[in-house]
């Protein structure tokens, strides 16, 4: 018998840590202490992190703006929407993998889905998607394959209620797939960065793949460069033992509030130059979307 799937709702979400939220964003605790944490205020610049987040109680507060509450009043501040949006917000994340929840006993883990088949990309619903965001489809073939999945128990398996589906797929350093199609994005595996090296002393780093072949597009041609690509702005940290391999870093993130705070990280952690080339699309979200309107005027 299958079990029923749990509803997503503020019950739900509210169980989501804070901690998740704010490193997706690219903050990172000051104080990391037992029962809590200390950041920077991520609702204005500060020096002294005065925004204490309790791991015991899953609540945060903001000394500086004398406010603070749940994961879900959080977010409604920080993306400037309802609650219903914000719920979006949670259950998209979660889905996706990027929190990881405490575990409630020491049962072995046992992953939900199964990989049916890696090959080119050749569906033309995934290549009407790489088109509608203008990326190169022959850059696109080089660097992700096509991969059908299963979702579903071993026992929805045997009673032929497994769906399978397909998406694009781009591998990261721990051998897992950030997955991609026109309406889901997650990973299959375990969560890490990309590393694309070239032996070259100049790297530029990416939020996603869909940017670095965005970046790819743009040039028409590949760059003799290493490239690092985080997957998720919650795995910065991952890069710190690799900035100071380089003389040059050219860093193309969002350009928003979690952009900005892994650049800062970027800046204070390498010794090389750094250059934010977000300045060349500060007009647009992201390197995508200066992609694709690049392209419309175009034509």
């Amino acid at each position: 018998m299958l079990m029923k799937k749990e509803r997503f709702d503020c019950k739900t979400a509210r169980n989501i840590p804070v901690e998740s939220v704010l490193s997706r964003i690219g903050l990172f605790p000051k104080r990391n202490l037992e029962k809590d944490a200390w950041y920077l205020s991520p609702f204005r610049s500060e020096t002294k992190a005065s925004f204490k987040v309790s791991k015991v109680l899953n609540r945060w507060y903001d000394h500086g703006e004398g406010r603070g509450g749940n994961v879900i009043d959080l977010v409604i501040l920080l993306k400037n929407c309802t609650v219903s949006e914000a719920l979006n917000f949670l259950k998209e994340e979660s889905e996706s993998f990027s929190f990881q929840q405490p575990k409630q006993s020491k049962r072995k883990e046992t992953k939900n889905y199964e990989i049916v088949n890696i090959d080119k990309i050749k569906n033309p619903t995934l290549i009407s998607y790489l088109q509608s965001r203008k990326i190169d489809v022959s850059l696109a073939k080089k660097y992700c394959k096509e991969l059908h999945y299963s979702v579903g128990t071993s026992e929805a398996k045997s009673n032929s209620n497994v769906k399978t589906y397909y998406a694009i797929a781009f591998k990261n350093d721990l051998e897992g797939y950030e997955i991609r199609n026109k309406f889901f994005k997650g990973c299959l595996g375990k969560k890490s960065i990309t590393t694309i090296l070239n032996q070259s002393c100049t790297a530029s780093l990416f939020e996603s793949w869909s940017d670095f072949l965005s970046y790819l597009t743009l040039k028409s041609m590949i760059p003799d460069e290493d490239f690092i690509i985080l997957n998720s702005t919650s795995l910065i940290k991952k890069t710190e033992k690799l900035l100071n391999r380089y003389h040059t870093l050219k860093v193309f993130f969002d350009n928003d509030a979690a952009g900005k705070n892994i650049l800062d990280f970027v800046k204070n952690k390498a010794n090389s130059n750094v250059l934010d080339c977000s300045v060349h699309y500060s007009s647009h979200e992201d390197l995508n979307e200066y992609l694709v309107n690049v392209k419309k005027r175009a034509v």
